[in-house]
């Protein structure tokens, strides 16, 4: 036994919870997910509304609430269902948040009345 492999051996015995260089990953762990919208969404969340201007296109823009959900009837038959556009937009909980980012702009630093994009 050599120095390398005793300080490996008494590290692990001080620190289970590190797992050794010769472990294996089981299989049920779960895969990591490349993410393709990462980018896009960390550019949303870091985005900053300091001009209100821009906050009010932001408030007209993005809807307060989960567009149309709707069932396409023809003749009293429904042929589909078109579920609501939040759970088809992969970026809703990052719009929201910006929306209500230009809301709180408008209304804390402008003092602006929101009512009206509510």
């Amino acid at each position: 036994m050599n120095v390398a492999s005793y300080t490996v051996i008494s590290s692990e015995l001080a620190h289970p919870e590190i797992e050794s260089k010769n472990a294996t990953i089981p299989k049920n762990a779960p895969k990591k997910k490349f993410d393709l919208l990462r980018p896009l969404r960390h550019w949303i969340d870091n985005l900053k509304v300091k001009d209100p201007q821009l906050a009010r296109h932001l408030c007209y823009l993005i809807p307060a609430q989960c567009p149309f959900e709707r069932d396409v009837k023809v003749l009293g038959r429904t042929l589909f269902h078109i579920p609501p556009m939040c759970k088809i937009n992969p970026l809703y909980e990052e719009l929201m948040m910006l929306r209500f980012r230009a809301l709180c702009y408008l209304a804390d630093e402008c003092g602006e009345d929101i009512s009206a994009y509510c």
